[in-house]
């Protein structure tokens, strides 16, 4: 397997405003990758997305929680995952449904953003075990030889 360009691993509390320091560490960590700003943003969102059902439904907005962040940069991947330690999804297949949600005051498009903004999206969850998100982007370019 290819060895990692970079490494970013963070946890910090189940809040709402800690959203945007994910968003934050996600773009600093890609900008450096020679993207396009489009793919910046998309990244973003699919980061806001996954960080906040983290939140909300992973862990039912109890702030005492705790939620991880991963980002890895290879030459032509980069992979995030969003883990938490919560309620978790019985039917990921249903989850990944657009429109889906356990929350009627949301419209359930967080994973239908997630798997339109990445080349790849992982769902690994357990009832009450939590769930990791893992997304993946192609680079789309090849390192110098």
């Amino acid at each position: 397997m290819e060895k990692p360009k970079n490494t970013v691993t963070m946890q910090f509390k189940s809040i709402p405003e800690n959203v945007s320091l994910a968003r934050v560490l996600v773009a600093s960590v890609a900008a450096q990758l020679d993207m396009t700003i489009s793919d910046l943003e998309e990244l973003k969102v699919a980061v806001s997305e996954a960080v906040s059902n983290a939140i909300i439904h992973g862990y039912e907005n109890n702030p005492e929680k705790t939620v991880e962040l991963e980002i890895i940069s290879f030459d032509e991947e980069l992979i995030i995952t969003v883990t938490d330690y919560g309620v978790g999804i019985a039917d990921v297949k249903q989850a990944l449904q657009p429109a889906f949600t356990t929350d009627n005051e949301r419209m359930g498009l967080g994973f239908v953003f997630i798997q339109s903004f990445m080349d790849k999206l992982e769902v690994e969850s357990k009832p009450n075990q939590g769930t990791k998100v893992i997304m993946s982007k192609s680079l789309g370019f090849r390192p110098e030889s």
